[in-house]
């Protein structure tokens, strides 16, 4: 781990990338600290004070029915980062299992998943995601109070997202778990009797993990804008919950009148999706031993 820490503190993309995300998720989780600082609402509504410019009042203005435009860009930083680290990482867990089993047993089992992986590959992603997200929740069993409560379209992208985006880190993570399992160590862990879910998970996942992390922070980025794009189209994250896709989507209709209304998320969107993909390939140079020093 040193050696990996020197070599990232060696790129400094990698490293002013970090420090972004950082920032933004600290601010993000002290929203309710800047709210009581401010003294202001960020739901409050106030139509006389609707589309106001920035001011000292409100920093950057107001949205079209009042509301505080800085609030609500940091509390839908606190959805929209959730969404992407949690889903990531689900993705990450499922991808990782599925590669396992199929490096380690190989034979039928690796057939078959990297079938249903190859399958859920050649899904079209953005129309499935449409059709996932559209899916009338009642008609599947679920109370009508639970299907419609606001945290509800916050876990139900979480998981949509979860159960198609694995596919990536299940093919890095098996084509690594091969060429472990070849290795003198795991030979002499099968040849003691070692049980083989306990052979997977001490002896060749901590050797494929470099993988994995690169792909799950790559993937954080790809998810934010999954998210931003359902949440454009209405599909997403409900009101009264921000986030950056669904404040887009509030500003669109206001584009003339307001731009900024649709800049600021915009550009938080950009920022963060641009950092996770720089901080991924900085680990990825720093986890690689072959990396120059």
């Amino acid at each position: 781990m040193t050696e990996v820490w020197r070599r990232l503190r060696k790129r400094g993309a990698a490293m002013a990338s970090a420090l972004i995300l950082a920032a933004l998720a600290s601010v993000a989780l002290l929203s309710p600290v800047f709210a009581a600082l401010l003294g202001i609402d960020p739901n409050a509504v106030d139509l006389l004070q609707r589309l106001s410019p920035p001011s000292a009042g409100h920093l950057f203005g107001t949205d079209d029915i009042g509301r505080d435009v800085l609030l609500r860009l940091i509390q839908g930083g606190q959805v929209s980062l959730f969404v992407g680290l949690a889903a990531a990482l689900a993705s990450a867990v499922i991808g990782t299992l599925v590669g396992l089993i199929a490096g380690y047993r190989g034979g039928r089992f690796d057939d078959a998943l990297m079938r249903l992986t190859d399958g859920v590959i050649a899904l079209p992603l953005l129309p499935l995601l449409i059709v996932l997200a559209a899916i009338d929740l009642t008609k599947l069993g679920v109370s009508p109070e639970l299907a419609t409560a606001p945290a509800m379209s916050l876990y139900r992208i979480v998981a949509i997202i979860a159960l198609i985006g694995w596919t990536t880190v299940a093919r890095l993570v098996r084509g690594a778990t091969l060429s472990v399992r070849t290795q003198d160590f795991v030979e002499a862990a099968i040849s003691q009797g070692t049980p083989p879910w306990r052979i997977m998970l001490v002896h060749i996942l901590p050797n494929v993990a470099s993988p994995i992390v690169v792909a799950t922070t790559l993937s954080v980025g790809n998810v934010i804008l999954l998210e931003s794009v359902l949440s454009f189209l209405g599909l997403g994250i409900q009101p009264p919950w921000p986030s950056w896709g669904n404040m887009l989507t509030n500003a669109q209709e206001l584009i003339t009148a307001a731009p900024l209304l649709a800049v600021w998320p915009g550009l938080l969107i950009f920022t963060t999706v641009i950092a996770c993909n720089i901080l991924g390939d900085g680990l990825q140079d720093a986890l690689d031993p072959k990396a120059e020093n």
